[in-house]
């Protein structure tokens, strides 16, 4: 049977002052939709609507969150809600839902999706999940969602395409994780690679079996996990702390076990102020939100404080962020240093990171 993991356990430091170690940017009303704003996890839970019924997906997020989650997406079954003691990066995210829904249903197919993305038509969403589903369960594969590249991005991770398999699935041959500009430029030349939207398909029991070999640690816990729900404060903290893409999906595709399906939608990574920018209502050349005056272009300008005004003259290529206890102002190119400075405020301000 079809199930979709919905990963939300990040911290979006990289939106801060918006996003908060306590409410992260998934959970925030950010995108305008209609006559109002909706959240990430909003968008991706109706996204995975359209191939799965609520009862078969499930919520990957920090225990702290669940609360949120519980309020911004109550049609998914409490059962369905997996909460992590502590951060341990996307293989655990991915391979204690494997290992839940593996105990439960052993023909279980997996699509590990993220709730930090925009994607548009959602029905063409729909139609490359079908395909990942269908190449994921003829075999043991693992199946990743390739988007073409549009420019030469150094934020994205990129995949190598191989031989193909039909019009929009290839065999994978490597990744590389945001190379510098030059090499991006290559790649976007080479019409041989595509972004790696980090979404993925799999058998459940081929993805546990990659991953006890290659993290046999990883494994042997989360399986004992699965088996022992009662002892997640026990466990889970022992896990290694590592992404998917370096411990599983790279070691597999130099096995020839990764293929990819190409994404026929628009694909924005609302990872940062550039993307999210790229969303936001435009006011005289600006992309605002809130209560803004502006005498500029080409800036980035959100208000999330109803008590304020924010103003800006005479300026460009700025990003400004108004919230009610923390103020950003950073050159638009340089938006890649929030991360970081998130950081410097939970040591030199903290309580307000």
């Amino acid at each position: 049977m079809r199930y979709v993991v919905i990963m939300a356990g990040g911290s979006g430091t990289r939106l801060w002052p918006l996003s908060r170690s306590g409410t992260p940017k998934q959970f925030l009303p950010l995108i305008p939709a209609q006559d109002a704003r909706v959240s990430l996890l909003h968008l991706a839970v109706e996204r995975a609507r359209t191939v799965v019924p609520p009862e078969r997906i499930w919520i990957v997020t920090g225990a702290a969150y669940l609360d949120m989650v519980r309020e911004l997406a109550p049609e998914i079954p409490e059962s369905n809600l997996l909460g992590e003691p502590v951060g341990r990066d996307s293989l655990n995210a991915a391979a204690w839902p494997a290992a839940v829904l593996a105990a439960r249903d052993p023909d279980a197919v997996i699509a590990q999706l993220t709730a930090d993305h925009l994607i548009q038509p959602v029905d063409s969403f729909a139609r490359t999940l079908a395909a990942a589903f269908e190449l994921a369960e003829s075999g043991p594969k693992l199946v990743t969602l390739g988007v073409p590249p549009t420019r030469p991005h150094t934020g994205y991770g990129y995949i190598r395409r191989g031989a193909a398999l039909s019009d929009t699935a290839f065999e994978v041959l490597g990744f590389t994780e945001k190379p510098p500009l030059a090499l991006a430029q290559q790649y976007l030349a080479s019409g041989e690679y595509w972004w790696n939207a980090g979404m993925f398909c799999w058998r459940a029991a081929a993805f546990l079996d990659l991953v006890a070999q290659l993290r046999p640690e990883c494994a042997q816990l989360v399986l004992e996990l699965a088996e022992n729900p009662g002892q997640l404060a026990d466990i889970f903290p022992r896990l290694p702390k590592i992404s998917v893409d370096y411990a599983v999906m790279e070691p597999a595709a130099a096995q020839g076990m990764v293929c990819c399906v190409r994404l026929d939608a628009q694909w924005r990574d609302v990872g940062g102020y550039a993307a999210l920018g790229n969303v936001l209502p435009q006011l005289g050349g600006n992309a605002a939100s809130g209560r803004v005056v502006a005498d500029a272009q080409g800036n980035v300008i959100i208000n999330d404080d109803p008590d304020a005004v924010v103003a800006v003259a005479g300026v460009t290529g700025l990003v400004v962020v108004r919230t009610p206890t923390a103020t950003l102002v950073v050159p638009a190119d340089q938006a890649e240093r929030v991360k970081a400075l998130a950081e410097q405020v939970a040591v030199q301000a903290p309580g307000f990171e």
